[in-house]
């Protein structure tokens, strides 16, 4: 792992440098867990093809002030991508409240009528996603670095700028939180089956 570490520090200074290839090998070596927790945290696929691209788009933007964790861009990119995500709901509620304040014919009303209900897991994702969305931001940074995608809560300290005691605190919390959402939208489900959400508190 140290030596692929190593390597992305390296093709980072060389994007640092303006070299694109490197730029792109970092781009298809993240490309799927970025996208991954888009889907995640907007449920949607279209909408997470565009939080990724744009979060992508801000690592460019933003190269001066990435933070390297454990030796990968990884971490900053996925907090980016969890605010870009967080501001596209915002304007796609916006959206969604004018679209509603419109009159509307009758044929938009039939089709809407027409569609089915989501899929078991379109609603798992959908209910998970909603859970989410009740996180603070950094509760929701914390819950996709530790949970999501492993790092450890030290890690996961360092890429937030927080200190390990505070980040242990706050992941404690966060879990009550999603666990407590997350089963009153599946009262079948115990805590325990909780998807994502098992093991010892931290």
């Amino acid at each position: 792992m140290g030596s692929v570490e190593a390597g992305e520090e390296a093709l980072w200074s060389r994007s640092l440098r303006g070299e694109g290839e490197a730029f792109g090998v970092l781009y298809d070596r993240h490309r799927d867990r970025v996208f991954h927790h888009a889907y995640r945290v907007c449920g949607n696929h279209h909408d997470a093809e565009d939080i990724m691209a744009s979060a992508f788009l801000e690592l460019w933007r933003r190269r001066q002030d990435v933070r390297v964790v454990e030796g990968s861009i990884l971490p900053w990119l996925l907090v980016t991508t969890t605010n870009v995500a967080r501001n596209h709901g915002r304007a796609g509620r916006r959206y969604r409240k004018l679209l509603d304040s419109l009159p509307r014919s009758q044929d938009r009303s039939d089709s809407t009528a027409e569609e089915g209900p989501l899929g078991l897991q379109g609603q798992l994702d959908h209910d998970l996603s909603s859970a989410l969305g009740t996180l603070k931001p950094i509760d929701l940074h914390l819950v996709t670095l530790v949970v999501f995608e492993e790092y450890t809560l030290a890690a996961a300290a360092a890429a937030l700028n927080i200190s390990p005691a505070a980040a242990k605190s706050r992941m404690h919390r966060a879990r009550q939180h999603l666990r407590a959402a997350l089963t009153r939208a599946h009262p079948q489900m115990t805590p325990a089956r909780t998807p994502a959400l098992e093991g010892e508190g931290l």
